[in-house]
C-alpha cells in the first residue's frame, strides 16, 4: 500500500487542529463576575471533570452541573451554572486552511478523525460542515477510551487498516503526539496549518 509513501493514513485531531472555539462571550461573563478569563474552562477540562463526558459515561448537562459545583463556592450557583452554560454552547469553527490541505489528502490514504470528544460528535460535525470528511471517526465518548490512551490509537489504525509505524499522527496536545510516538507512528504537534505542509506533500509525493 506504500506506492513510495512514507505514510499510509493520516490519523487526525479535532479540536484546536481542525474546530476552534469562540469563548468571547464567556470571558465577558467571567469578567463580569470577576473572575480571571479561562476561570471556567479550567475546572471544566479538568479530568476528574471533563473525562467522564469524553468516555460517554456522564451527558453534557451533568458536565455543566459538575462546572456548576466547581464554581458555585466563588460565584454562587446562578452565576456558575450561567458560566458552564456559555462553555457548553460556545460557537464553533472548522478552520478552513487546515480543512482546505486534508481534503486532498482522501484522496492519496486514508483520513481518520481521532478526538476525545462529547457525545455530541455527530451532531456538531454535522454542524461544521464536516460530516463525511474523513474516512473513519474515532471517538472517545463511542469507544469508551480517551486519548493518550493506547487502545484508542490502536483503534484508530486498525480502522485504517494500516499498521502504527504507517501512520501519520496530528495533534495540539504534546502528551497525546507522545503517545503516538511511542506505539511507533509519526507524530506531528500542530501549532499552525504550516506544520502540515512537509507530510502531506510527501503524502502527495510533490517532495
Amino acid at each position: 500500500m506504500t506506492h513510495g509513501r512514507p505514510y499510509d493514513a493520516v490519523l487526525c485531531d479535532l479540536d484546536n487542529v481542525l474546530r476552534f472555539y469562540d469563548v468571547a462571550h464567556l470571558t465577558a461573563l467571567e469578567r463580569a463576575a470577576g473572575l480571571p478569563a479561562g476561570t471556567t474552562e479550567d475546572i471544566a477540562y479538568a479530568p476528574e471533570v471533563d473525562l467522564p463526558l469524553l468516555l460517554g459515561r456522564i451527558t453534557e448537562e451533568e458536565w455543566i452541573e459538575a462546572i456548576t459545583r466547581g464554581l458555585a463556592g466563588r460565584v454562587g450557583e446562578e452565576k456558575a451554572r450561567e458560566l458552564g452554560r456559555a462553555l457548553a454552547r460556545a460557537p464553533f469553527r472548522a478552520d478552513e486552511t487546515v480543512l482546505s490541505l486534508l481534503r486532498p489528502i482522501r484522496d492519496h490514504v486514508p483520513l481518520v478523525m481521532v478526538t476525545n470528544a462529547t457525545p455530541r460528535l455527530e451532531e456538531d460535525l454535522a454542524a461544521l460542515g464536516l460530516t463525511g470528511l474523513a474516512h473513519h471517526v474515532v471517538s472517545s465518548a463511542v469507544e469508551g477510551v480517551a486519548k493518550p490512551d493506547p487502545a484508542i490509537y490502536r483503534i484508530a489504525a486498525a480502522r485504517a487498516g494500516v499498521t502504527m509505524d504507517r501512520c501519520l499522527f496530528v495533534d495540539d496536545s504534546p502528551e497525546n503526539v507522545e503517545a503516538a510516538v511511542a506505539l511507533g507512528m509519526t507524530g506531528v504537534h500542530f501549532s499552525e496549518p504550516a506544520d502540515l505542509h512537509g507530510p502531506f506533500a510527501l503524502i502527495r509525493g510533490e517532495a
